[in-house]
């Protein structure tokens, strides 16, 4: 067992504070990495304020982990020291299952997708995350960073990257489509940058028009506010794809009503409180209302190898570990473009 640094909350809605944590020896295809950066995913808040539901502590979160590889097992093949690496939400599934043999590992049936952190590794020991100094983790659920993608704009992409890009690839987002993104936070301003880069015509609907400059910057066509009544009037009936990235209650008709004939709504965001449906809003153009969660090992390295062969790395805020807490506040305020990122050396 190696010992290492890390920030984890002692209870749920309690403060992080500095702590150590024990990592396991490197097995025979496991990957010792050097974390460098670890980006601040709302997922994180969710779990250390027990919001889907209980949850285990002492809790290191983090799952948008970029570092470097330190040490291999004597069976590893893929990858050697010295190599740029990534860590998503998982680090373990059955692999024997219909999903996980389908690359599907996040929808594993078998023994279920083991969570990068707040989940329980093979030999039933409590999985730590990213906000720490050192990881282990088996070689087939590590991800190469391709050169060209710096690792403090990469992490993010290891959960709000693959997010919304799995998503998009799956229900066509490209040329001659209209997509929208609701939300422009950390995962709405990935899903305009990639959006984009697939081609689409991209519209991004949000509360206001604060963030209008920068949702245009970085990729949307056009930009809307959700505050406004005209915007549901103006729009209605314009869009093959929308994806919410919103983690609070909509009103689903509505956006539901912006839908062409068999469009559809992706959530990837996942609000804590459950949400209300007329099934009319789907019967009636034969729409899809659907959900989405992450995507497998090989979609994220070809999300990654997407993203550095068009420059795409997340918009950050680098902090020190020491304001993880403020940055947690700053979130649940929407106040952060887009996405805080933790340099692990300051743990």
């Amino acid at each position: 067992m190696t010992t290492v640094a890390a920030y984890a909350a002692p209870a749920a809605k309690a403060p992080l504070e500095r702590t150590t944590i024990e990592r396991r020896e490197v097995g025979e295809f496991d990957v010792l990495i050097d974390i460098k950066f670890a980006g601040i995913c709302h997922s994180d808040i969710h779990q250390v304020h027990e919001g889907w539901g209980g949850a285990i502590f002492p809790m290191v979160p983090g799952h948008e982990i970029a570092g470097v590889v330190s040490e291999v097992g004597s069976g590893v093949t893929t990858f050697q020291v010295g190599d740029h690496v990534g860590v998503g939400c998982m680090v373990d599934s059955c692999r024997a299952c219909e999903n996980c043999k389908a690359g599907r590992e996040q929808y594993c049936t078998g023994s279920g997708m083991v969570g990068t952190y707040n989940a329980l590794d093979k030999n039933g020991e409590p999985t730590y995350g990213g906000y720490s100094q050192k990881i282990v983790v088996d070689e087939n659920y590590v991800v190469r960073i391709p050169e060209g993608l710096s690792l403090d704009v990469a992490a993010p992409l290891l959960c709000a990257g693959i997010t919304v890009y799995s998503p998009l690839k799956r229900w066509g987002a490209g040329p001659g489509k209209k997509v929208a993104v609701l939300g422009m936070g950390g995962l709405g301003h990935m899903a305009v940058k990639i959006a984009h880069a697939l081609g689409a015509e991209v519209t991004v609907l949000s509360q206001s028009l604060r963030k209008k400059d920068d949702g245009l910057k970085l990729g949307a066509d056009h930009y809307y506010a959700t505050s406004d009544p005209k915007t549901f009037e103006e729009l209605r009936g314009s869009f093959d794809l929308i994806v919410s990235t919103v983690s609070a209650p909509l009103d689903f008709n509505a956006y539901l009503s912006l839908l062409r004939t068999e469009g559809a709504l992706v959530n990837v965001g996942a609000p804590e409180e459950p949400v209300s449906l007329n099934l009319f809003s789907v019967i009636g153009g034969g729409k899809t209302l659907a959900g989405s969660m992450i995507g497998g090992i090989a979609e994220t390295q070809e999300m990654l190898d997407f993203c550095a062969a068009h420059g795409i790395g997340a918009e950050i805020e680098l902090i020190g570990a020491a304001e993880i807490n403020e940055a947690y506040e700053r979130v649940l305020n929407s106040d952060v473009r887009y996405r805080f990122v933790i340099d692990t050396a300051t743990i």
